[in-house]
């Protein structure tokens, strides 16, 4: 077994769990009338797919995709756990996404763009059609082909999407990096992608700061990546950058004078789309390899079935292409459902807390879909900022990356949402592609913290260690998948050995492992208790790291809380908590009174097994440009072990110190 599959075998009990949450908020009549999918339609869908499982997702394949070549075969599971869908047909995404658009909402504007200086931008289906062409032109004109990877490491600009969708037309797998990751990351994925091409920026904006992208990209290239051929540099910062000529090109000049048409690389359906390194337990970064038709199907449904999409929405999902929702649910989804998706470059409190706020209000979002860490963070800041814009064009909230606390979720559902606006709680993965479990907000009521049921056509359960149906309500254990589905990752790049090891060895092939611990509630509802190597064994009892948080974030003076374990000879594991509070930080990051509350809140919550051993405040906890928690930063802290990992993603390193306990 791999060293990615991260459980051991010491896992002898399920996972318990004590915190409950019983408010229950049915969709607004009006917002349920109106619906793509009501409460009979949902009901169909489900039958239909448990029914006839491989017609549900053909019939879907069929209706949602233009073909060059339609499909006969629906399903190949003679190699599994390496499925394949859809495998004898032919399609390009790029044209799913553009070209079908053209002759009915040509004119309709594709994406808005606003760079955190406040530069906007607005480009209609027919002039990113023709920008893609032209790009997908000038690839192909310095010798880029189907097959060749190339790896995108841009900001958060139109040009992202444009050079995705330009990979896509010429049957070029794509390998976007966020533009945070440092130098050496970025030299790992190239490396182990095999590119022979780098797209890049000049710089970013993000923080009041530029992001030097060219200066990482040269470093990463300095010492290996013999594979690249090529450094093309989009001008974005316009600030100098060396430029070596032998390799680099700028943008501009690649498509200058290239022609407005492109004819589409009709691919199979299993060609890959795109690689999207994900971390591993070991330390290497896994490829996750997506194939084209399987992954666009359910990208497109669930813009349709989750975010209830409409041709007049303005929808935003604030997520960096970098990361799989900026695939999924910035470029793929909206784009191929010919929707008006909203791309914003920069950091959410530039230049104070209610940027966010402003930029729904200004560009009349209708649909707003952010991470907990972002709503959380905002949050903290207070009511006042978001109660200075009008928000009222806002109908459609939701939440994706993490669980999201129910303190959050409600503030999210009165301040932003004014309690008028459904909340989707998705729970998805890069591995899975798109939503696997999530709310369809016309047809069902949701639940502060829960992300509700399994998707039309997604076989969810929770078995126990020995893989064994939990049937009772409220027993935690492994979350799984029982059946494939289209979407699914096809392998990790390089290593199917790795890729069966890590999500099917657990249970010798049976399901599709997700990593993460949950439990259903007596109706029925999903709720995530966090990732299984989060999970705390405190004196025999396993506690899900996402409850105890939940529970110190439900106090009163609390913004933000991660927890983490920490050796202890006697219980095995004991509970250290790091929390941002609204107010004041304490000095040196200790307060024994308000530790001691904290303490007895958090018993009162959940039970005395779950009282964090150990409070430190800081004024916020480590986490990437996207928000993510590095929750292995937080378990070295707590440890006492020096600080070996790469810092360098994070959004703010000064914030280890205070962690530490050393400011």
């Amino acid at each position: 077994m791999s060293s990615d599959n991260m459980f051991g075998n010491n896992v002898t009990k399920n996972i318990e769990s004590t915190l409950q949450e019983d408010r229950l908020f049915p969709p607004p009549d009006g917002f349920a009338a109106a619906a793509n999918i009501k409460k009979t339609t949902l009901a169909e869908l489900q039958q239909q797919a448990k029914q006839d499982y491989e017609g549900f997702w053909a019939n879907l394949a069929h209706q949602e995709l233009n073909w060059q070549h339609a499909f006969s075969a629906t399903l190949d599971s003679s190699n599994a756990p390496h499925f394949r869908w859809f495998y004898d047909g032919q399609l390009n995404a790029s044209y799913n996404c553009l070209d079908r658009h053209l002759a009915s909402r040509g004119d309709k504007t594709a994406i808005i763009f606003e760079g955190e200086k406040g530069d906007t931008q607005q480009l209609s289906y027919r002039q990113l059609h023709t920008k893609v062409c032209q790009f997908a032109n000038g690839l192909k004109s310095i010798g880029i082909k189907k097959g060749d990877r190339v790896v995108i490491y841009l900001p958060m600009v139109p040009e992202a999407a444009i050079a995705m969708l330009a990979c896509a037309r010429i049957g070029a797998i794509h390998s976007v990096v966020f533009g945070g990751f440092s130098a050496e990351s970025l030299k790992d994925r190239i490396e182990d992608a095999g590119a022979v091409c780098v797209i890049t920026a000049d710089g970013g904006h993000r923080g009041g700061k530029i992001i030097e992208l060219k200066a990482a990209t040269d470093k990463a290239l300095a010492n290996g990546c013999q594979t690249i051929n090529h450094v093309i540099v989009l001008q974005r910062s316009h600030h100098d950058v060396a430029i070596d000529t032998q390799r680099d090109i700028w943008w501009h000049t690649l498509v200058e004078n290239q022609t407005e048409h492109c004819e589409p690389e009709w691919v199979n359906s299993e060609h890959p789309l795109f690689l999207l390194y994900t971390s591993g337990s070991t330390g290497k970064p896994k490829g996750i390899q997506h194939s084209t038709a399987g992954y666009l199907l359910n990208a497109i449904v669930t813009m349709k079935w989750v975010f209830d999409i409409k041709d007049d929405d303005i929808y935003w999902c604030t997520a960096d292409v970098g990361w799989v929702t900026g695939h999924t649910y910035v470029t793929y989804g909206p784009l191929a459902v010919g929707s008006t998706l909203l791309m914003y470059e920069g950091a959410p409190i530039i230049p104070d807390a209610g940027r966010f706020w402003k930029i729904c209000q200004d560009h009349k979002v209708s649909i707003f879909y952010t991470a907990p860490t972002a709503i959380r963070a905002l949050m903290k800041q207070g009511d006042q900022h978001p109660n200075r814009y009008d928000l009222s064009s806002i109908r459609l909230l939701g939440t994706v990356g993490e669980p999201i606390n129910p303190e959050a979720w409600m503030w999210y559902h009165t301040v932003i949402g004014k309690k008028h606006c459904p909340i989707v709680d998705t729970w998805w993965q890069t591995e899975t592609g798109a939503n696997m479990i999530a709310p369809v907000p016309g047809a069902m009521a949701t639940k502060p913290g829960s992300c509700t049921l399994a998707l039309p056509g997604i076989d969810a359960d929770i078995v126990d260690e020995a893989g064994n149906l939990i049937t009772a309500p409220n027993q935690g254990g492994y979350l799984v998948i029982k059946k494939p589905w289209p979407s699914m990752l096809r392998t990790i790049w390089n290593d199917d050995q790795r890729y069966i090891d890590t999500y099917w060895g657990k249970f010798e092939g049976k399901y599709y492992l997700a990593g993460d611990s949950a439990r259903r509630d007596d109706q029925g509802y999903f709720w995530i208790m966090g990732r299984i190597d989060d999970v705390l064994n405190v004196s025999g009892h396993r506690l899900g790291t996402m409850e105890v948080e939940s529970a110190l974030v439900a106090h009163p003076d609390v913004a933000e809380a991660a927890v983490v374990g920490k050796p202890d000879d006697i219980k095995g594991e004991g509970i250290f908590a790091f929390v941002v509070l609204k107010g004041q930080r304490p000095e040196n990051g200790i307060d024994d009174m308000l530790t001691q509350e904290l303490r007895t809140w958090v018993g009162e919550q959940i039970g005395a097994i779950a009282k964090p051993d150990a409070i430190r405040y800081a004024d916020n906890l480590p986490k990437t440009r996207s928000g993510k928690i590095m929750r292995r930063l937080l378990r070295t802290i707590a440890k006492g072990e020096k600080i070996t990992q790469d810092t360098s993603t994070l959004e703010n390193e000064a914030i280890l110190e205070q962690l530490q306990g050393k400011s």
